[in-house]
């Protein structure tokens, strides 16, 4: 068994296990359930918690390599503390099980988010400052203390990289993302009013790619940023118009009047139901930040060449007609 890929049934997990597919690779698919996104692939699912220090220990038995990409994305705190237990001690447990089986490398999947982009000035390179101020979403800093956990183990002796990708879009988005969930209601034109602000936006497939690259060629201990391209919410609109045939969003909404009612909608839904809306205070704390993503090391050291957004953006409309939740744009002539 070369591969291990935990949080095999997300968004990154399925594109990451086809990636590995594509390239001859026999994966072992763990999660805590068998997803949609490895429906008709050819792995074998095993069923394990990242809590679950023994669970992983049988997962890991055999593997050469461990792509550890399970973890819990939260845009509404940390109500019940699960975030934290899974983005930190969860790769603690991650970590001290590979190290334990013997697997030659683990790549951790991180995030961006890891770092302080709201107080970086100037484009966010690996040794940028990390998110640790207690004022920043619960997620950024469980990322943050994620990557300190690993870092504990790497001294023991493990091989381990970490990439931090930053917003993941495209397909194959089966469930579908939050990301997914925006631009499907702009391809069906159901946002006519989006919100100021900008992200950096990657092609979850780009990111998969960089994952094996970084299993094979990374540097032990080091941290690779992989962006792709920054756009405002806006421009995401626009870009989908192009992707369906409908209407480009009408107008972009100021942060500051959206987020204060955003914080009113997640004190009405309350801790269970918060995580469900598409607007926070978190996911536009994001936007606020709008980063400037410097992905040389990547490029130089893994060979990452990010496609172009309106790449992405087709190929996810043109994946979302294929099954049905789009229509398919009509061609002329």
């Amino acid at each position: 068994m070369r591969f291990v890929v935990t949080g095999a049934s997300g968004h990154l997990g399925g594109n990451a296990v086809r990636a590995l597919l594509a390239a001859s690779e026999t994966v072992r698919a763990v999660d805590l359930r068998p997803g949609a996104a490895l429906n008709g692939l050819d792995v074998e699912f095993v069923r394990a918690d990242v809590l679950d220090p023994s669970a992983l220990e049988t997962a890991f038995a055999g593997a050469e390599f461990v792509l550890h990409l399970a973890a819990r994305i939260s845009i509404a705190g940390d109500p019940d503390g699960s975030v934290r237990r899974v983005n930190v001690d969860g790769v603690r447990h991650v970590a001290e099980a590979a190290l334990a089986a013997g697997v030659r490398r683990l790549v951790h999947c991180s995030s961006l988010h890891a770092y302080d982009v709201a107080a970086i000035r100037g484009p966010v390179r690996e040794n940028a400052l990390r998110a640790v101020d207690p004022r920043l979403p619960a997620y950024d800093r469980s990322k943050a203390a994620g990557e300190d956990e690993l870092r504990r183990v790497v001294d023991r002796g493990l091989d381990a990289v970490i990439l931090n990708p930053s917003g993941m879009v495209g397909p194959v988005d089966l469930e579908p993302s939050r990301m997914g969930r925006v631009l499907l209601a702009m391809f069906r034109g159901r946002m006519p009013v989006t919100v100021t602000g900008a992200f950096d936006w990657v092609d979850v497939r780009d990111v998969a790619a960089a994952l094996l690259a970084a299993a094979e060629r990374g540097r032990t201990g080091e941290n690779y940023l992989v962006g792709g391209h920054r756009a405002t919410v806006t421009e995401l609109g626009r870009l989908a118009a192009e992707a369906s045939g409908r209407r480009p969003p009408r107008t972009a909404l100021p942060l500051r009047p959206v987020k204060a009612a955003a914080e009113a909608a997640v004190r009405l839904a309350g801790p269970r139901r918060a995580g469900r809306l598409l607007l926070t205070p978190e996911s536009l704390h994001a936007l606020e930040t709008d980063p400037a993503v410097d992905c040389s090391k990547a490029i130089a050291e893994l060979g990452y060449r990010p496609r172009p957004l309106s790449e992405t953006v087709n190929d996810l409309h043109t994946s979302f007609a294929a099954d049905g939740r789009v229509r398919a744009r009509r061609r002329s002539g």
